[in-house]
């Protein structure tokens, strides 16, 4: 990993799986879901560069993500199952586009290939509000955009979690991984060759449901799964929903690999 990268090797076992989060997450991201994950896989987890407990590093992109994600499935054994949510689904795409001997399977939460152009204006003009007045300057909005009315209204430990997981991010690390998403390019989805599996919330604005099928259908064999009542953090908001059909898809990979014999 690069210098002052912060992983964890949460336990299981199994084959390697490795949780990639999205910008304002890191590790915790994933703690609802890693009881579930741990049974089947062995699981790894990571901070991005500028996120959480990893330093904030020059030149953070997209690019420097993907070779992150490379050196963490290398000391996972070289061949892994990836997991992303929102900017790690981009990481995830572009990784196993690269490197399709690697991936095992996709389960990609929240997934979109890259920021529409509006979105890529906007990401720069957080990451200068972040500069200027920190993290409280954007917290509340990041929840009030990112997760549902109903996780809101009926989960406000959830909407906390979101809020808290911003506000606890490094401010420049943050903007750069802002700038670094808003630069971020589509990777070559044709070449994904794994089994992937793309989930969303209906009420997630960030990467809406068309979205995701416009994805699978340049995807051979992609499916999708649709989480009611869920926001852009279906990790918290439905984590329940989101473990359930992450063990459906591998419940019927393991199946279509056994047939195949």
């Amino acid at each position: 990993m690069s210098q002052g990268m912060f992983a964890e090797h949460l336990g299981g076992k199994g084959e390697a799986i490795v949780l990639v989060h999205g910008l304002g997450g890191t590790t915790n991201t994933w703690a609802p879901l890693v009881p579930m994950l741990k049974r089947d896989f062995t699981v790894h987890a990571y901070d991005l560069a500028g996120a959480g407990r990893s330093a904030v590093a020059d030149g953070i992109s997209i690019a420097g993500h993907v070779a992150d994600l490379a050196r963490m499935v290398a000391q996972a054994g070289g061949r892994a199952h990836l997991v992303g949510h929102s900017m790690g689904t981009i990481i995830c795409q572009h990784f196993a586009a690269q490197n399709p001997e690697a991936v095992l399977s996709l389960a990609l939460a929240g997934p979109f290939p890259a920021p529409p152009e509006g979105a890529r204006k906007a990401l720069r003009d957080r990451a200068a509000k972040v500069r200027a007045e920190g993290m409280v300057g954007i917290a509340d909005a990041i929840v009030a955009g990112g997760t549902s009315e109903d996780t809101r209204l009926n989960q406000p430990a959830a909407a906390a979690f979101v809020r808290e997981s911003i506000m606890a991010q490094p401010a420049e690390g943050y903007a750069r991984n802002c700038e670094a998403l808003a630069a971020a390019e589509a990777a070559d989805l044709a070449r994904i060759a794994c089994p992937t599996l793309l989930a969303t919330g209906d009420s997630d604005r960030t990467a809406p449901p068309e979205t995701a099928r416009a994805m699978a259908s340049a995807i051979a064999g992609a499916t999708v799964t649709i989480l009611p009542g869920c926001g852009h953090w279906p990790t918290v908001e439905r984590p329940k929903q989101l473990a359930y059909a992450i063990t459906l898809f591998h419940a019927r990979r393991r199946e279509a690999l056994r047939q195949a014999g």
